[in-house]
């Protein structure tokens, strides 16, 4: 579902806003430091429930308030109504939607399937496995049903192991119990991890495909323990070694995405832009196959594109942008910066993020306008 109605209060440097955005393509533009970036943090805790700038929510409340309050209202017969507050002194975040508290975060998450490009998403190539793996369980959890059952089941059972493990001396009944467990819905977990990167491998390499021209590189899932052999033996045979460490070093919990070139990881051999347009084309790419395996669009975050890809790549990610069933807010500092980048009578929603005297942005529409391509 697209958003046709959006409303923040006491986000960092942000007046109170209410607008209604396009169903298609939003350009934020303004001056560095206006609160461009402040209006897709604001989007990114409504779909996450968290911040990609702090990892503690207060500090994205504006100095001079108590409270932070998102809205955004899904267009559909009826619309959907979620929202977010976290007031600065509380310890959880209140999340809502049509109108009803709710205690699952994976309800908002579902409702507004996000994907952010910023600077930060090039950590999907040179970071840590953990934000691969979250990419991967972002794509699974949006076609897989019954994904988060399984994911939450598995990650309980990996806690109670893990406990057992840093215990003085393990109660090796409850230990087998819970590798039992582990096995189980680990198992599952990795089988619906490899349905759903059967699937997008060929999405993905038609999209790297249309941005830039790279047939050796490779796109393969590593589930976390030995292939060759089960994850209920690879637990019962790494207890000793695993007691030593105080965790568990084998399983779904060590899932990764290998990126290469050739033989060598991607980030070793690819220029930056290079970088850039494989990241682009892996969040696109989660995109176009969640509208073809559910009918539902994807909303995407573009800080700064102009900043992030050069002029004749912004076009043709600007028009698999136009080809998709999404929706983007998409910062720029200058405003005709992607004059060029749209086809012919394209309606885009421009708003212009303006500095006042007090220093907080306000965000002015100017109106629908159409870009036509020279």
């Amino acid at each position: 579902m697209l958003i046709d109605r959006l409303a923040f209060a006491g986000l960092r440097n942000l007046e109170m806003l209410d607008v209604t955005p396009s169903p298609g393509i939003n350009l934020i533009v303004g001056r560095n430091g206006s609160g461009k970036t402040s209006l897709l943090e604001g989007l990114f805790i409504l779909g996450m429930g968290r911040s990609f700038r702090t990892r503690q929510l207060r500090h994205a409340i504006a100095h001079d308030k108590e409270e932070m309050t998102l809205f955004a209202r899904l267009g559909g017969e009826p619309p959907v109504p979620i929202g977010v507050r976290r007031a600065r002194h509380a310890a959880e975040l209140e999340l809502r939607m049509g109108g009803e508290r709710v205690s699952r975060l994976a309800k908002l998450i579902e409702a507004l399937p996000l994907q952010l490009v910023n600077p930060d998403a090039f950590r999907l190539l040179e970071g840590a496995p953990a934000g691969r793996r979250e990419f991967l369980d972002w794509g699974v959890f949006h076609v897989k049903h019954d994904f988060y059952d399984a994911w939450r089941r598995a990650k309980r059972a990996l806690k109670h192991r893990n406990a057992l493990l840093r215990h003085g001396r393990m109660d090796a009944n409850n230990l087998a119990v819970w590798e039992q467990e582990l096995a189980a819905w680990g198992g599952r977990v990795d089988e619906l991890r490899r349905e759903w990167i059967a699937s997008f491998i060929p999405v993905f390499e038609e999209t790297l495909g249309s941005l830039i021209d790279l047939p050796d590189l490779t796109l393969r899932y590593s589930r976390g323990w030995d292939k060759q052999r089960s994850l209920r033996e690879v637990l019962e045979q790494g207890r000793a070694t695993d007691q030593q460490m105080g965790f568990t070093q084998n399983g779904p919990q060590r899932a990764d995405l290998r990126i290469r070139l050739g033989r060598r990881p991607a980030v070793e051999v690819l220029s930056r832009g290079q970088q850039k347009l494989v990241v682009s084309a892996l969040k696109l790419a989660q995109g176009r196959l969640l509208e073809r395996t559910t009918g539902h669009g994807c909303l995407y975050l573009v800080d700064d594109l102009p900043a992030e890809l050069d002029a004749e790549h912004r076009r043709v990610f600007c028009r698999l942008l136009e080809t998709m069933r999404c929706q983007a807010f998409i910062t720029s500092v200058e405003h005709d910066a992607l004059a060029g980048s749209w086809k012919s009578r394209t309606p885009i929603a421009m708003f212009h993020v303006k500095q006042g005297v007090s220093g907080a942005g306000q965000l002015v529409p100017r109106a629908q306008i159409d870009f036509t391509t020279e």
